[in-house]
């Protein structure tokens, strides 16, 4: 049975043949552009929480050190580059071809896509059942064997759409009871993401069709977001991300770090605002999310994989959305009151929104919780964003040590694995 379009609440329709353009030489300028996604970008890396240690209430760099950082601006071109040239691309009938081509490749993944979700996310809470003594992701670590079981009853209850509010509910508990043991900023990463995943699960258990027609838009929101503010970690804590780099420089592609996770960065971020642009935006968006992310699995294995599961089985579905209405990307309908997200100097104009308010909310949001200084401000010493860990051999000193760590309590410093 065929699912519902999920932003306009049609059924997906085939795809179809262009008559004006060649579905060779269409493949080749879909293949062209998705290059051009992958080469504008330098790749991610994995979520630094869950691989090396920090401390979430050290005061993060200026944000004057990013903007005068020619390496941001660099990638931030590069990447306005190429969604300027999608978007030309677009209109003409070379990428009306490219989005046949994908219709064609991704039909089938589309026609059952409630069920690919409701597999995934029943997939994934039965395995961090039994991994065992998370709440959410490898780095909220809880002691408690109801969370356990807590997890393993939301896996149950998505496959009814009578039991799927439950399930929505019983991912928001976990969240809030996480506020326990983690400090609201550090829980921030995740907040977008567990909205968008339990709208979803509400939506799709509604009657309600104008209601349910929005569930994979709720999702799309939540995985744009959420990428977008795991990003800034890159430009916040650069040195976080150090440890990494020097234990795998291959991750790198042979450039320089302070090259490197700038770029990354910037390529995490505005990927991350390329979901929520238009059709051939948006998925080759998700097609270069998608490569960078099976690229991590490699270098850090089952965690990384597990842990960003969910994001992944959204991004496919992206990828596999046949809808070409370029404003599905709005939540509410504006009119006249906003531009066409087509319209070429949208790109930019948007893109310098999406920084504005993610970044003045994140340093904002940081500054009031923590101070100005951050939790750790010291002024006889300096202040440290790790915190020391005999399992982490690239963590600073103990204390006492040439370089040590700044003492750590609940409200600022968590390592784990």
């Amino acid at each position: 049975m065929h699912t519902p379009l999920a932003t306009i609440g049609r059924a997906p329709r085939e795809p179809q043949k262009s008559k004006r353009f060649p579905l060779g030489r269409a493949a080749m300028g879909l293949i062209t552009l998705a290059g051009g996604a992958l080469a504008s970008s330098a790749p991610a890396e994995a979520h630094v929480k869950w691989f090396a240690p920090y401390i979430v209430g050290a005061a993060p760099q200026p944000v004057a050190a990013t903007l005068t950082n020619p390496w941001f601006w660099t990638g931030i071109l590069l990447v306005l580059g190429f969604f300027i040239a999608t978007v030309m691309l677009e209109r003409r009938p070379v990428g009306q071809g490219a989005l046949s081509v994908l219709d064609k490749a991704t039909s089938p993944l589309w026609s059952r896509s409630d069920d690919f979700m409701r597999v995934t996310f029943g997939a994934f809470f039965v395995a961090i059942f039994a991994v065992g003594g998370v709440y959410l992701t490898p780095d909220l670590k809880t002691n408690s064997e109801v969370i356990s079981w807590a997890q393993l009853l939301i896996a149950a209850c998505v496959f009814s759409r009578r039991t799927m509010p439950i399930a929505a509910g019983g991912i928001i508990a976990l969240w809030v009871v996480a506020l326990r043991d983690y400090d609201l900023f550090h829980l921030l990463d995740y907040l977008a993401l567990g909205v968008g995943v339990a709208g979803y699960l509400v939506l799709a258990s509604t009657d309600n069709p104008k209601w349910r027609a929005r569930r994979f838009l709720v999702l799309r929101w939540g995985v744009a977001i959420a990428l977008m503010w795991s990003s800034l970690e890159k430009f916040a804590y650069p040195n976080w991300f150090y440890p990494l780099v020097e234990e795998k420089p291959f991750l790198t592609f042979g450039m320089p770090r302070d090259v490197f996770i700038p770029m990354a960065g910037v390529s995490e971020f505005t990927l991350g605002f390329g979901l929520l642009w238009t059709p051939l935006v948006r998925r080759l968006s998700a097609v270069s999310l998608l490569v960078i992310f099976f690229t991590a699995v490699y270098p850090f294995g089952r965690i990384d994989l597990v842990g960003h599961a969910l994001i992944m089985a959204v991004l496919f579905l992206i990828a596999a959305d046949p809808c070409r209405d370029a404003r599905a990307a709005s939540m509410v309908k504006f009119r006249g009151a906003m531009p066409k997200i087509g319209n070429l100097v949208t790109v930019p104009a948007g893109l310098a929104v999406a920084l504005v308010v993610l970044v003045s909310g994140y340093w904002g949001l940081h500054g009031t919780i923590y101070g100005a200084n951050g939790e750790y401000a010291s002024p006889t010493s300096e202040i440290s964003t790790h915190s020391h860990d005999p399992e982490h051999p690239h963590g600073p000193a103990a204390p006492g040590e040439s370089g040590g760590a700044v003492g750590s309590n609940r409200t600022g410093s968590h390592s784990h694995h």
